[in-house]
């Protein structure tokens, strides 16, 4: 593992992770001159722009907000902010760590932020509608009340740097290229946190051939090899690849021109129904959350036929991509899954490694149903893990780097 970073005791780092319905956030204190993978305090608001919007923190039951419906994301900001003047108890706020979807072909390395800096990231809204302008207000937010706390961008695009050109590039006349329409690819902080833990965690495998599947309500893949990123399943978009909880995930652009073309749908709705209404839910019918539908996937009617369907669909684009990118590895050594739905969802897992029989992954079925890390058996071609992400940590330490904390 990388050395760690270390900067003066007592400094505070603050991350916060803003989406369109919740905003995460971690409160990370240096301890004896190493700043430690575990926060010394977290917790989320959810249900942002719902009347059931929630707060919870510090591992306390959740409680109901009654958020300003006018400015819902402003509420739950300001909410927060008050949440954390009152941890602080007085301590000084070194910096300010905000996970930043997009960096465009600009931002390859986490940024100290200020209002040109800002006017940036803003044109990049368009290509991360869900995340970029939640993050945008957050920091706008703070860069006027309190310029004097430093505030650092780090890039979910930012990991995906190494990948060679031929796997950037879009297939459109070149000037399209050069223009900066590319494959970026995403979920680059929960990648780079693979980066610095597989190797102490699984040993010298980690440097080999490796796939993590990042499997959230957002989902993608990420095939690396030395540790670093060489091929992903997102591309210009956060729409691209896996299919997801709401988002259609890899789509033929005809269907798109179809709908816009025949069924007369407008710009904005057609990204309204690629965005919120495909996916899990769009399949489905009844929910975008796996767990949801693992538990109703037995109904024998054509709501059960459905779930099934959009499971099966889920599955075969999960096992599709990871054929496609240990094409382009040339093999596989290792097999890791993290985030939400791959931290925690064992029937989802051994179902998808049955489908990988190929590859050769064994799983014990013991250790897969208590989410060990090691899931695979000594028989198992490929070594199969599961590491929870830490998005937030990977931006404390950042931020830690570019303030000089």
């Amino acid at each position: 593992m990388n050395a760690p970073i270390t900067h003066a005791d007592g400094a505070l780092i603050l991350v916060l992770n803003c989406g369109s319905s919740s905003i995460k956030f971690a409160l990370f204190e240096q301890e004896g001159g190493v700043l430690p993978q575990q926060a010394q305090w977290s917790g989320k608001v959810e249900g942002i722009g719902r009347e059931n919007a929630t707060y919870r923190a510090g591992g306390l039951p959740a409680v109901a907000l009654q958020l300003d419906p006018e400015q819902p994301h402003h509420a739950a900001l300001e909410y927060i902010r008050a949440q954390v003047v009152a941890q602080l108890d007085g301590r000084a706020l070194r910096a300010v760590a905000h996970r930043v979807v997009h960096g465009g072909s600009k931002y390859f390395a986490p940024v100290r932020i200020d209002f040109t800096v800002l006017a940036d990231l803003k044109s990049y809204v368009p290509l991360a509608p869900l995340h970029q302008p939640f993050a945008l207000e957050a920091i706008e937010v703070l860069l006027t009340s309190r310029p004097d706390i430093a505030q650092v961008a780090c890039f979910d695009t930012a990991f995906h740097h190494t990948v060679p050109q031929v796997e950037q590039m879009l297939a459109l006349p070149y000037d399209a290229w050069e223009r900066g329409l590319r494959r970026y690819g995403f979920h680059g902080l929960s990648y780079e946190y693979q980066s610095l833990v597989l190797e102490q965690r699984f040993g010298a495998v980690a440097r080999g051939k490796v796939i993590v599947a990042h499997l959230g309500s957002g989902a993608s893949l990420c095939a690396m090899e030395n540790l670093h990123s060489v091929a992903t399943t997102m591309g210009f978009s956060a729409l691209d690849g896996l299919m997801m909880g709401t988002r259609c995930g890899s789509l033929d652009p005809g269907a798109v021109i179809y709908l816009m073309e025949i069924e007369k749908l407008s710009l904005e709705k057609v990204a309204h129904v690629l965005y919120h209404e495909s996916g899990l839910l769009g399949v489905s019918g009844v929910s975008a959350d796996p767990p949801v539908l693992l538990a109703q996937q037995d109904r024998q009617d054509a709501t059960g036929e459905r779930i099934r369907a959009a499971l099966a669909l889920y599955i075969r684009r999960i096992v599709r991509e990871i054929g496609a990118l240990t094409a382009v590895l040339g093999g596989l050594d290792m097999l890791v899954f993290t985030a939400g739905i791959g931290e925690h969802s064992a029937e989802l897992r051994q179902r998808i490694c049955a489908e990988l029989g190929f590859i050769g992954p064994v799983l014990d079925a013991q250790a897969n149903a208590r989410n060990a890390s090691l899931i695979s058996t000594d028989a198992s071609r490929i070594v199969v893990g599961v590491e929870p992400a830490n998005e937030e940590w990977v931006a404390a330490r950042h931020a830690a780097l570019a303030v000089g904390a």
